[in-house]
C-alpha cells in the first residue's frame, strides 16, 4: 500500500507537469503575441507622427494630440485584438469586451459633467464662437475671452476678476458678442415738460448727438416720443458708437449730459415726475435765481475713445495658459 502522503500529492504533480508542458509549448506563441503586440503600439507612434494627419487640425494643437493619441490607441487595440486571436482567447476577448463596456458605462456616470466638458471643449474648438479678446455675455456673465482649453472657457470680467465657465455651459448658453459686430447702438430718454414744442426738443437731441465725438453718422441718431406721463412727455434719444475706436459707455454718458445741457441752454422744461411739498417761509426759488452751469462746463470735452484697461492682465492670463489654449484669432468664426 502507497505511502498516503505519496497518494494524495501525485495528481497535484501531475497536473503541474501538465500546465508547465502546455505553457512551454504555448511559449513561442506567446511571444509572437507580445511582438505584435510592440510592433502595434510601435506602428501607431510612427504613424501619429505623420505630416498627413497633422493636416487633421493643423491650427488647433488640442486637436492634433487628440488625433494623435486616437491613432495610437486605436492600432495597439487592433494589436491586442490579433494577439489574443493567435492565442486562442476568443473567450478572454470577449470578457475583456464587455468588462470594457460595462467599466465605460460607470466611468461615463462617475465623470459625466468631465466628459460632458470635455466634449463641449472639443467642439467649440472646432466651431471657434468667439476669439481672443472678444467681449462677449454669456450666460449672464460678461467679460473679456482670455482663452479656452478642454474644461472651461476663461474670461476676464469687466472688474479685472478671473472668471471660468464650465464649457458645457457655455456650448448650451446663449452668448452675446459685443465684439463680432462693432457698432453697437445706445438709447436713453428724457422727460419734457407737456407745454413744450416736442419736435424742437427731437431735433435739438439730435443735433447734439451729431456733434459728439464717437457718434457714427450712419446710421444716424434719432429722436421719438415714447411715452405721455402724468406731467411730462417721455422722448428717446438714441446713437451708434463704433466700439472698437470709441468706450460704449463713455458716449453714452457723454451723450446724456450734452443733450440735458442742449435742451436746457433752449429753455425747455424737464419737469421732475415726483410731487414735493416745501414747508418754509424763505421765498421759493425761480428759474431766474438757478445758478447757471459755466460755459466751460457745457462745452467740456470729454474723452470717449476705447480704454485698454484690462489688456495688460488679459496678456498676462494668456503668458500663463500658453499653449492651452484652443481658441485661433486667425481661425473663422461660426
Amino acid at each position: 500500500m502507497p505511502p498516503i502522503e505519496s497518494t494524495t500529492l501525485q495528481p497535484v504533480a501531475d497536473r503541474v507537469m501538465e500546465q508547465g508542458q502546455e505553457l512551454l509549448a504555448g511559449l513561442p506563441m506567446f511571444v509572437v503575441a507580445l511582438a505584435i503586440v510592440w510592433l502595434a503600439w510601435r506602428f501607431g507612434g510612427w504613424l501619429s507622427r505623420r505630416q498627413a494627419l497633422q493636416h487633421v487640425a493643423d491650427r488647433n494643437p488640442f486637436l492634433r494630440e487628440l488625433a494623435r493619441t486616437t491613432v495610437r490607441w486605436l492600432i495597439l487595440l487592433a494589436g491586442v485584438l490579433i494577439a489574443l486571436e493567435i492565442l486562442e482567447a476568443t473567450a478572454l476577448v470577449g470578457a475583456v469586451l464587455g468588462t470594457a463596456g460595462v467599466l465605460g458605462v460607470a466611468i461615463g456616470f462617475a465623470f459625466k459633467d468631465i466628459l460632458e466638458n470635455y466634449i463641449a471643449g472639443i467642439l467649440m474648438s472646432l466651431r471657434q464662437p468667439f476669439a481672443p479678446r472678444d467681449h462677449v455675455v454669456i450666460d449672464g456673465n460678461e467679460g473679456v475671452i482670455v482663452a479656452l482649453n478642454s474644461r472651461a472657457t476663461i474670461l476676464m470680467t469687466l472688474d479685472g476678476n478671473h472668471l471660468r465657465l464650465p464649457n458645457a455651459l457655455v456650448f448650451r448658453s446663449v452668448t452675446l458678442n459685443y465684439t463680432r459686430n462693432p457698432s453697437r447702438r445706445f438709447h436713453f430718454e428724457v422727460g419734457i415738460g407737456v407745454e413744450e414744442d416736442l419736435v424742437e426738443a427731437q431735433e435739438i437731441g439730435v443735433r447734439e448727438l451729431q456733434r459728439i465725438d464717437g457718434i457714427l453718422a450712419d446710421p444716424p441718431p434719432r429722436a421719438m416720443i415714447t411715452a405721455l406721463g402724468d406731467s411730462n412727455v417721455q422722448v428717446r434719444y438714441q446713437a451708434w458708437v463704433d466700439q472698437r475706436s470709441h468706450d460704449f459707455l463713455l458716449v453714452k454718458s457723454e451723450s446724456i449730459r450734452r443733450v440735458k445741457l442742449a435742451l436746457e441752454d433752449a429753455g425747455m422744461d424737464m419737469p421732475e415726475p415726483i410731487y414735493r411739498v416745501q414747508m418754509s417761509e424763505r421765498k421759493p426759488s425761480t428759474a431766474k435765481d438757478a445758478k447757471p452751469v459755466p460755459d466751460a462746463a457745457r462745452e467740456h470735452a470729454v474723452d470717449t475713445r476705447a480704454r485698454d484697461d484690462l489688456d495688460p492682465q488679459i496678456d498676462e492670463d494668456r503668458d500663463r495658459h500658453g499653449g492651452d489654449d484652443l481658441l485661433d484669432a486667425t481661425a473663422p468664426r461660426e
